[in-house]
């Protein structure tokens, strides 16, 4: 089967690794995003995709606007590929780059259509407190993932689980289920679903002020704000950025999950006052583990912390490092 791979982030990489080690298919072309200027010396630095695809001698593409690049729309056509595969490509097809496979543009999204639809699927579903989430495969159309569902796989988020990590297990889980969708395409064992769109749920594009913490939240809800849209979220400390990158509710339901050598801590936590302090205050700090800070509902451990300028660290070595005190504030 000749495959036109369309893909960019790191997301894509396995699936089109699936496809390169599988004999079954041919890759016989790659567009990716142009590559973007990077780091302090801003160099151009290639997509993962690209790195990938570099090993193979095989065409790759790299239009601005794929709608608008006619040299590229003409190579395309000229490929008579059997199918196109996308995963995270970043640009949106035109009705002419659709039709031209003969099996259609299948495209591999981290959600359970017709439940976040959209660019951040993975983010928003951690944010919202969603206990599970999955792959669809679907034939593409014009709209922003409307296309018919082919086949769907699920996985569970735990409690603890960022957008990283679960990004991680979609993407091996995505290609995996490309593969079998290929498989049973071309031999005519799928049957297109339609998507229902009054079930239909969107995943907008993230915004920089999402990733502002709000101590107004409840601390079940500012967790969930932190691994979703890790590791960017922060609040003030001191009149400088202070980027949170893991927390721990002071909640039962939290508690009871994790692992043994949190022991410490829950002795620590048992006797907390849940109704001290204002929201963003420091209302004490545990040894070992980092500060509890104050919420609209409930208490929030910070973890796992970076400071402006500096390396991740703990929350433990925060208390240290700062002399933090109880009574400041988190703005």
């Amino acid at each position: 089967m000749k495959v036109v791979f369309f893909g960019t982030p790191q997301f894509a990489v396995p699936t089109l690794q699936k496809l390169f080690d599988n004999s079954q298919f041919n890759v016989i072309a790659v567009i990716t995003q142009p590559d973007k200027r990077r780091g302090r010396g801003k160099q151009l630095v290639p997509s993962a995709v690209k790195k990938t695809a570099l090993d193979h001698d095989i065409p790759i593409w790299q239009p601005k606007r794929i709608k608008k690049d006619q040299d590229t729309l003409s190579q395309l056509k000229n490929l008579q590929a059997d199918v196109f595969v996308v995963v995270a490509y970043g640009q949106i097809l035109s009705s002419e780059i659709l039709e031209m496979p003969k099996l259609g543009c299948i495209n591999v999204h981290g959600s359970i259509l017709p439940q976040y639809r959209g660019a951040a699927p993975i983010q928003w579903c951690i944010y919202n407190g969603d206990h599970q989430t999955g792959i669809t495969t679907m034939l593409m159309d014009e709209g922003m993932d409307t296309g018919d569902m082919l086949l769907k796989a699920y996985t569970d988020i735990n409690l603890f689980d960022n957008a990283h990590q679960i990004a991680e297990k979609l993407a091996n889980q995505g290609a995996d289920l490309l593969i079998e969708t290929l498989e049973k395409l071309a031999v005519d064992q799928l049957q297109p679903i339609p998507q229902n769109s009054e079930e239909a749920t969107y995943a907008s594009l993230i915004d920089k002020d999402d990733f502002i913490i709000d101590w107004n939240k409840s601390a079940i809800a500012i967790h969930n704000q932190v691994r979703g849209f890790y590791p960017n979220c922060f609040t003030s400390f001191r009149d400088n950025k202070l980027k949170i990158l893991a927390t721990i509710p002071i909640d039962e339901n939290y508690l009871q999950v994790l692992a043994e050598n949190y022991q410490g801590l829950i002795n620590q936590v048992e006797s907390l006052d849940t109704s001290i302090g204002k929201p963003g205050e420091v209302v004490s700090l545990i040894k070992n583990f980092g500060p509890i800070i104050k919420t609209r509902e409930g208490l929030l451990l910070l973890l796992e912390i970076q400071r402006s300028g500096k390396r991740p660290q703990s929350g433990w070595d925060l208390v240290n490092g700062t002399r933090l005190k109880i009574g400041e504030m988190l703005t």
